[in-house]
């Protein structure tokens, strides 16, 4: 479907609020990860780039939660909270170079990402 605009919008346009999406959480917590879901599971079926995205965001998302549970088992060694502010600051960082790349139509996978959906 090349002329699809998922949700009204340009293709690169939506792939960079896709991106974005994560930061929800800052506004409503768990939001972060229920908008990103919802924009992929409605698009995915009739724009392969949506679905490439919305895989690595997850991948992403699940790799930073690990990350984040190991981080903070550390703390019991008093290494732990740099450890979670350093994700915090990662996060927010992969966010916004993959939203640009995503606007530029330039697929970017997240740095330290473990691959889980291919």
């Amino acid at each position: 479907m090349d002329n699809y605009k998922p949700w009204g919008l340009e293709r690169n346009t939506f792939l960079m609020l896709l991106h974005l999406s994560q930061l929800a959480w800052i506004i409503i917590p768990g939001a972060g990860f229920v908008l990103p879901v919802i924009m992929w599971a409605t698009t995915k079926d009739q724009v392969i780039e949506v679905d490439r995205h919305g895989k690595m965001i997850f991948n992403w998302m699940i790799s930073l939660f690990i990350y984040s549970i190991v981080s903070t088992i550390l703390i019991i060694l008093g290494v732990g909270l740099l450890g979670l502010l350093a994700l915090a600051l990662i996060n927010v960082i992969f966010i916004l170079i993959g939203a640009i790349r995503a606007n530029d139509g330039i697929f970017w996978r997240y740095p330290l990402s473990i691959r889980f959906f291919k």
